[in-house]
Order: structure tokens, then sequence, then C-alpha cells
């Protein structure tokens, strides 16, 4: 879903491209400095709107890859308790299949830690006993957990299933994949900071943005035409935003 930043962005470039079509009307407009030249502004109002486009893309981008990594790793907490069950039969040491069920949990989720905090009480500061969870649920590391298994498996000289997708070369494909789609979202997610940060530079960079350039254009009619002008009230009354970044 679209941020009201987002919107705002738009709405400054649009109110930008107001401001061109008002002060090409006015017959005085002139003004001593180039980067107010309605040419100039008409150029950065277009660059502002390709970085705008060029933001929406990264962001469509990146969030398909995030979806694609959703989509891979939502089979994973059924496939890992297949294996392990499937370990079970196969006769392994105790010390061997408590990796294993231990790994699992980890990639499931299920295993919890207590700690001891302290806080503010009615009484002072008391101890209380929360939960911490130790699944280390980050996509990286359940592919990591997921690594470990299947290293664990290799030493199970009679893990031979018949199923294909318990097959150690399937699920050595999958780990592959998991490892992709997570550098996936990484490089889109760089690719969109990097959107971001030259959006920003064009819309509001100290003087040369579009925030600080409306606000000259302002300044510079109320200049010519006076500050009760018709020409300073019509484009005294075009908002733009400065939206923190």
């Amino acid at each position: 879903m679209k941020s009201t930043y987002e919107t705002g962005h738009a709405k400054n470039v649009a109110n930008l491209s107001k401001l061109i079509t008002q002060i090409e009307l006015y017959d005085k407009y002139d003004p001593p400095v180039e980067a107010l030249t309605v040419e100039n502004l008409t150029t950065l109002r277009d660059e502002a709107r390709q970085r705008i486009e060029e933001v929406e893309a990264r962001r469509a981008e990146n969030k398909n890859a995030i979806h694609r990594r959703q989509d891979l790793y939502r089979e994973l907490n059924p496939l890992c308790t297949r294996v392990v069950n499937h370990l079970d039969i196969l006769g392994l040491s105790s010390g061997a299949q408590d990796r294993a069920r231990a790994l699992n949990k980890r990639i499931q989720g299920s295993a919890t830690a207590k700690k001891v905090v302290m806080e503010d009480g009615e009484d002072g500061m008391e101890e209380t006993t929360v939960g911490i969870s130790t699944s280390r649920q980050s996509f990286t590391q359940r592919a990591e957990h997921f690594s470990q298994l299947l290293t664990l498996i290799r030493t199970v000289d009679n893990y031979e299933p018949n199923e294909d997708d318990l097959k150690m070369e399937n699920l050595d494909n999958l780990l592959a994949e998991m490892n992709n789609a997570t550098a996936a979202v990484d490089q889109t997610e760089a690719a969109l900071n990097k959107a971001l940060r030259l959006r920003n530079e064009v819309l509001y960079a100290r003087n040369t943005g579009v925030y600080d350039r409306a606000m000259h254009v302002k300044k510079y009619v109320r200049s010519v035409y006076g500050s009760t002008s018709d020409q300073h009230s019509r484009v005294s009354g075009i908002l733009f935003t400065m939206i923190s970044k």
C-alpha cells in the first residue's frame, strides 16, 4: 500500500506543474536566477516525475521479490517435519535424532527460552520473566538451520527416500532457491533505496530541489508584483510540503 508520503511527493510535483502554468502567463516574470526560469523549472518537474516513477518501479520489484520468497518459504515447515519424520525410521543415534529435531524446532519457530528483566513496578524495579524466541526466524537464519539439517542428512548413509521432494538433490535445490530468493530481496531493496535517495534529492535538496525552488519562485513573484497583488495571491496559494526523508 502506498504511504501518504508517496502521495505527498506526487502532489508536490503536480503543484510545481501548476505553478509553472501560472507563471508562464506573467509578462514580468523574468528571474535573474537561471534555475527559476520556466524552462529550467519544467526540466526539474520532468525529472521529478521520472524519479517518482522510478521509485514505484523499484518498489514493485522489491515487493515481487518479497512475495516470491514468502511463497518459497511457505512449505518449508511441513517439508522439514516430513524430513525429520523420515529420519525417525532410519535408526539414527539418539544424538543425531535429537540434533535433527532441534534444528526442525528452530526452523518451525517453536523453541523459546526465558530470561529475567528488570521493569518499573509499583514498588520500584521488579523482576519479570519474559519469553524469548530462539527460533531466529529471519529468512537467512531459517535457511542456515535448513542447511545444517541437510549437512546432518548427508551423514545418514541410508537416507534414500522414495518421495521426490524429500530426495537430497531436491532439498539442495530448494536451499539454493531460498538463498537466491533472499539475495533478490536484498538486491531489489538496495535498488529501491537508491531510487528513494535520488527522488529525495530532486524534490528536497537545499536550493536545487522542487520545494526550495518553488519557494524562491513565490518570493520572486512577490518582489516583482507585490505581496497584495493578484499574481502573488495565485502562486502563494499553491501548496508545497517538505516531507521528512
